[in-house]
């Protein structure tokens, strides 16, 4: 199988990552120069392309032709869609997923648009929702197929030391992703710059070292120890 990834952000690099270790022919298109540099200290260099994903030139240069299936990944809504309907009606691609950032366009994300299959992570939310999981612990919500990772969720806590903190800076652990967050009874999509608040709950797909860590930054530290000596 040959994947085409569109889209070098955390989804996109993580999936890339996840496909090249399963020996799986993948090749990834990014424009942004910030990110295309991160990613060759991610990525093999044959698997990572630079240019609009939009120019036909660059979608040639990275094997479009031969693909089986195109993500598209990126952050815009409107990028993901005319890849997707480009990947599809011009270079009949057999399976286009595409991401939703934005719920309110989820509407967009079909067949006639040239989306097999989208991701929506407010769809996800809402079925946590509606099945009233219990919120606060650390809770495995479903082991995903294939390997080792889960959806887990953990509400921040009041001392937590990720509060106020930018997604982007918060130095998360390697295979983990923040899929969304509920606060207050509504989804919020995360974008680099979001930041927590306390009594947050985030949705994240992690393998088991990378849930430890996050429960670090989601949960008050460990009350110091203090030493003393007794008086006589």
């Amino acid at each position: 199988m040959f994947v085409l990834i569109i889209g070098g952000g955390r989804v996109g690099s993580n999936l890339a990552s996840h496909l090249v270790e399963k020996n799986l022919k993948t090749r990834l298109i990014e424009d942004r120069p910030h990110v295309f540099e991160k990613l060759h200290r991610e990525l093999p260099t044959e698997v990572i392309h630079q240019g609009d994903p939009l120019n036909p030139d660059v979608l040639e240069q990275a094997g479009i032709r031969d693909v089986d299936v195109v993500v598209v990944a990126t952050d815009d809504d409107g990028t993901n869609l005319a890849v997707a309907y480009l990947a599809k009606f011009s270079y009949d691609i057999p399976r286009v997923i595409g991401r939703v950032n934005n719920p309110k366009y989820a509407w967009l994300f079909v067949p006639e648009m040239g989306v097999d299959v989208h991701l929506n992570q407010a769809d996800l939310l809402s079925r946590v929702i509606e099945e009233q999981m219990e919120l606060g612990d650390m809770v495995p919500l479903l082991k995903l197929r294939r390997g080792d990772y889960a959806l887990i969720e953990e509400e921040v806590d009041v001392e937590a030391p990720a509060i106020g903190i930018p997604i982007k800076d918060l130095n998360l652990p390697d295979h983990c992703v923040i899929a969304a967050i509920l606060r207050e009874g509504q989804v919020v999509v995360p974008r680099g710059i979001s930041a927590l608040e306390a009594g947050d709950t985030v949705l994240a797909v992690v393998d088991e070292e990378a849930s430890r860590k996050l429960k670090t930054l989601l949960q008050a530290p460990p009350p110091a120890v203090q030493s003393g000596k007794v008086g006589s």
